[in-house]
């Protein structure tokens, strides 16, 4: 993923409040020899003051041979995405149909060690850590090894923790447009009003002079 300078986080929390929100992604592993790599739909849970994100997956799940026999894998997430007509982002002196169309989204790539986590103990903890993000007005059980109402399906699955090792964000709205075209995208995308349109134009004046 290519990250300008005017595209690029202001700082982690930056990235991280962003992340928090978004708890959906696609796992990218790669493949045993001769096999594509595999990509996973994934709700995890991000923990940054651990440094790591927490799912889990079906046991007979065909990715895991290959995440076993290399666990360097990427999270990856984006959202907030918006197709930019050109004439919004043509250039004040010239004529609008010679704007040059694009596309605004953000985007976080965590690089992971990931970890299988099959101790039924452990196990539980990664649930209820799960239930605690996405259920914080609770609701329901807690998970417990050998407990109901969970207990006898949990060896149906294994528990998935993703170490973070790197990570790269973008966050491209309009960054370096000047102030003119960035006021006429955000009042087009206003108008608009179409999926991501209120969230991407957020971005934009959220980040203006970042």
């Amino acid at each position: 993923m290519l990250i300008h300078p005017w595209d690029a986080p202001r700082d982690d929390a930056e990235w991280q409040r962003w992340l928090g929100a978004h708890d959906f992604g696609q796992l990218a592993v790669n493949g045993l020899p001769g096999e594509p790599p595999y990509v996973q739909p994934l709700h995890f849970a991000y923990d940054a003051e651990r440094g790591e994100a927490v799912g889990h997956l079906a046991r007979p799940n065909p990715l895991w041979p290959a995440l076993e026999a290399n666990p360097d894998v990427v999270l990856s997430v984006v959202d907030d995405y918006v197709y930019v007509p050109g004439p919004w982002q043509a250039p004040p002196e010239g004529p609008s149909e010679h704007g040059v169309p694009t596309s605004f989204y953000a985007a976080v790539q965590l690089r992971c060690t990931a970890h299988a986590v099959d101790d039924p103990a452990e196990k539980a903890n990664l649930l209820n850590r799960q239930l605690g993000h996405f259920q914080p007005e609770g609701g329901s059980a807690r998970a417990a090894a050998g407990e109901a109402p969970y207990g006898r399906m949990m060896s149906g699955i294994r528990g998935l923790r993703l170490e973070v090792t790197g990570v790269r964000a973008k966050f491209k709205y309009a960054g370096k447009r000047s102030e003119e075209v960035q006021d006429r995208i955000a009042a087009a995308l206003a108008e608009r009003s179409g999926p991501h349109d209120a969230a991407a134009r957020e971005h934009l004046l959220r980040r203006r002079g970042a």
